[in-house]
């Protein structure tokens, strides 16, 4: 990559992937607050104060320049109906997050010569299994073809269907390569 790419909001149909601020802590200690979120990657819920300091990081950028953070917290442009009723929250309200860690091919590269980017997803409990997660995907996904990475992966538990059923959404395939314990899904952009 020459240039760092910088998270941009994206607007999906229900959604506006907002780049994420460390003002977001707040709220998405709440969104991320169910211990059933933490049941394929480990760990537990973050306080507001340990997603701060992450937060922090995250939005500083990473130390290497030919890696590019970009994160976004999922907002809610529309109440969704859920079993004849409204769902938590409407307009404003965060609902979960999206990432991408793009890497260069190298120095002096550009992203469709060959950048790669991580994406992950994570969608709050009261939120789940109304399509947000893909919707989501899709559009950073469509948001990174756009800017020219090359590949698109990500690394799913294998008994994670919810995440492969995302995965599957933005036309990533499942591969023979495993990382941590996790299969590496992928998808060729551009080309």
């Amino acid at each position: 990559m020459t240039t760092t790419l910088r998270p941009e909001p994206i607007e999906t149909e229900r959604l506006t992937l907002v780049p994420l601020r460390v003002e977001h802590a707040r709220e998405m200690a709440v969104v991320l607050s169910d211990p059933a979120l933490h049941g394929f990657i480990g760990g537990t819920p973050e306080t507001e104060a340990e997603l701060r300091v992450r937060y922090t990081r995250m939005v500083g950028g990473s130390p290497d320049p030919e890696v590019s953070w970009c994160n976004w917290v999922l907002g809610l442009r529309t109440e969704g109906v859920e079993d004849g009723g409204k769902w938590r929250g409407g307009e404003g309200t965060l609902a979960g997050t999206v990432q991408a860690t793009v890497t260069s091919a190298g120095p002096g590269s550009t992203p469709g010569q060959g950048a790669v980017a991580e994406i992950a997803w994570v969608v709050g409990t009261p939120w789940q299994g109304h399509g947000l997660a893909s919707e989501a995907a899709r559009g950073l996904v469509r948001w990174l073809e756009a800017r020219g990475v090359g590949t698109v992966i990500a690394h799913i538990h294998p008994e994670h269907g919810a995440s492969a059923a995302v995965a599957r959404a933005c036309g990533l395939t499942p591969t023979d390569r495993w990382h941590d314990g996790e299969v590496r899904w992928q998808r060729r952009l551009n080309g």
